[in-house]
């Protein structure tokens, strides 16, 4: 059994064994193998993209937001304005006339007689026309409450075009942070693998121990892995977007360097502002819904007007006239004696009004918050990203920078090495965060406005 020779801190071991010698030989060969093919490795991961690199479409954030207003979601609620612009034309119309035709008094026992059907034979004939007139105002109350829910539904696609234009917003954004975290997360890839390649020729040189060097493979590694997770991601993002844009084409969303800038993070406004909530499209429409709901507890009201059907008809009999006038007047008796006078219906309509004015009383209060909300989010974001630009990421690099220079020249241990880099990976990705959501919000902000 060979025996390792014993070192002192003040001098370097200068004799060991042949078996100690080819055995540490081979493991560094074996050291900067692995981790010469890992560094090779790093720019192609994952494996599966190095094949078939995907073919990017670049789009402006301008772009796509215009798509938005035309996604399926908008279009489903054109779908539904269409829908009730035909509820209007069928509420704004009068009670289509009524043909009718009999034949009456037909003498089974002794026959109808010879001769033509129409003319000669015993049978009454008649032909008749009924229409109905409607009294208390019921068309004119009927079409104002359609007009209304197709008032209601053209302001739901406005909403809507804001609420996927926010959605977008969102979308583009975490598609562009995820873009440039690879870029980030790509150059600490490769200077980890730098390190790594670096101490394993110094392992090889008898300069550095070997357990500091797994370390540095092992940073390689975490580095590397974190560069495929940050590719994942960005494809994810851009499936998202796509959806909400209708991109759909085979090659991927790239979404163009839209940041707000530095002054757009200075200028946000610290006094508060309260726009006027009635300017929102979904207050709006709650507003056109109240008015629906009032024009139908009108039109269940107007049912109490009993309508009048008014008839009349013309009468062939042969034997007796070929000439006969008939007028018929029907009146329902609803109400009558105490019977049911549509009293259901009127209290559904009163109930419906009801909610409709809670409704409306919840969404303004809600509107009121949310533009609180959004006030607040955007100086919390421009406040927390212009931070991160002006003070924390610049010192972040600035030491990283010194711990890079001081680590070259031997003043500097390799874990404190490590942990200047881990600090600034760390500042980085929170700094694209802070600026992530600054953007969210800037535009977002923007989209809510009156």
């Amino acid at each position: 059994m060979a025996i390792r020779p014993k070192c002192t801190a003040q001098v370097r071991c200068g004799s060991v064994t042949a078996s100690y010698n080819i055995f540490m030989s081979i493991r560094h060969l074996f050291l900067a193998a692995s981790l010469a093919a890992s560094t090779w490795l790093l720019p192609h991961v994952p494996a599966a993209a190095q094949s078939t690199p995907p073919v990017t479409s670049s789009i402006s954030l301008t772009q796509a937001l215009q798509a938005a207003q035309n996604n399926l979601d908008v279009s489903l609620a054109r779908r539904a304005l269409a829908g009730a612009r035909g509820d209007v034309t069928a509420a704004d119309r009068a009670p289509t006339p009524v043909l009718s035709a009999k034949a009456a008094s037909i003498d089974l026992q002794n026959g109808i007689g010879g001769g033509n059907l129409i003319r000669d034979k015993r049978i009454d004939k008649a032909i008749g026309l009924d229409w109905t007139y409607e009294r208390g105002n019921k068309r004119e109350l009927r079409t104002q409450a359609a007009q209304r829910l197709a008032g209601a539904a053209q302001e739901d696609i406005e909403d809507i075009k804001v609420q996927q234009q926010i959605t977008t917003v969102a979308a583009y954004f975490d598609l562009l942070a995820t873009q440039e975290r690879i870029s980030e997360v790509a150059s600490i890839a490769r200077s980890a693998a730098q390190l790594a390649a670096t101490a394993a020729r110094r392992v090889q040189a008898g300069d550095l121990a070997a357990q500091d060097a797994a370390r540095t493979e092992i940073e390689a590694q975490r580095a590397s892995t974190d560069l495929a997770t940050a590719q994942f991601d960005r494809q994810r993002a851009a499936l998202g977007l796509a959806q909400l844009t209708g991109f759909t084409g085979v090659g991927m969303l790239q979404a163009q360097a839209d940041w707000p800038t530095r002054q757009a993070m200075e200028s946000v406004p610290q006094e508060t502002i309260f726009p006027s909530v009635e300017a929102r499209a979904d207050v709006r429409a709650a507003v056109q819904r109240l008015e629906a709901a009032r024009a139908a507890l009108d039109v269940a009201s107007a049912q109490k007007s009993r309508d009048i059907t008014l008839g009349t008809s013309f009468d062939h009999y042969p034997g007796t006239s070929t000439r006969l006038l008939e007028f018929r007047a029907q009146v329902p008796l609803n109400g009558f004696l105490g019977s049911y006078n549509f009293q259901g219906e009127i209290v559904r309509a009163q109930a419906q009004l009801n909610l409709a004015e809670d409704t409306l009383e919840k969404t303004r209060r809600l509107a009121a918050v949310d533009f609180q909300r959004l006030q607040q989010d955007q100086r919390g974001a421009a406040a927390r990203a212009l931070s991160y630009e002006v003070t924390i990421l610049p010192r972040a690099r600035k030491v990283a920078e010194m711990a890079e220079l001081a680590y070259s020249k031997g003043a500097m241990s390799l874990t404190e090495l490590i942990d200047a880099r881990r600090t600034l990976r760390t500042i980085l990705i929170e700094a694209l965060s802070a600026r992530t959501d600054h953007a969210k919000a800037a535009q977002t902000w923007l989209l809510r406005q009156p």
